[in-house]
């Protein structure tokens, strides 16, 4: 017998432990194995080495499926809220830009109205014009990584009790 007939022994039977085997498989494994003394050996002592491996006693926490299972569902959750709460994000932030880019033209009119009012000069009334519109993205950003920052401290004090 040459040696892919032995690799194909070992191979079925280490299938047949883990999946399962076809019916036509098995009944081929069952008659190299009856045949070859070498395959048959290997396989008893493989088999006696997972008895053995069976009986061996394993304490694991007894609430550690319940601690597993809440894990994968907070993970579940921030995946979920990361994704949704990031194309909320970009939303907001397309319809501020089409609101901004409509609005321009009559925030300036007011900025220019206020400046005639006021008798200011036109430098403050540029930089009051470019604050308006930079104000607001600015807190928007603090806003984002100030609660990206909440979010990765609570994860980490979570990994810690959990």
């Amino acid at each position: 017998m040459n040696e892919t007939v032995h690799q194909r022994a070992q191979q079925l039977f280490a299938q047949s432990l883990v999946e399962g085997v076809s019916p036509a498989d098995q009944a081929w494994l069952d008659a190299h194995l009856r045949e070859c003394a070498a395959c048959a050996q290997e396989v008893a002592g493989t088999q006696e080495l997972l008895r053995a491996l069976r009986n061996v006693p394993v304490t694991v926490p007894s609430d550690l499926a319940a601690r597993t299972q809440m894990r994968v569902h907070l993970r579940m959750q921030e995946s979920a809220q990361g994704s949704s709460s990031g194309a909320l994000l970009w939303i907001i932030t397309a319809a501020s830009w089409v609101l901004g880019v409509l609005s321009a033209p009559l925030v300036w009119r007011a900025f220019t109205w206020v400046g005639v009012q006021l008798n200011l000069p036109k430098p403050v009334l540029e930089l009051g014009f470019v604050l308006w519109w930079t104000v607001p993205a600015l807190v928007a950003v603090a806003a984002v990584i100030y609660q990206r920052g909440v979010s990765s401290d609570a994860h980490r004090s979570r990994g810690n009790h959990v």
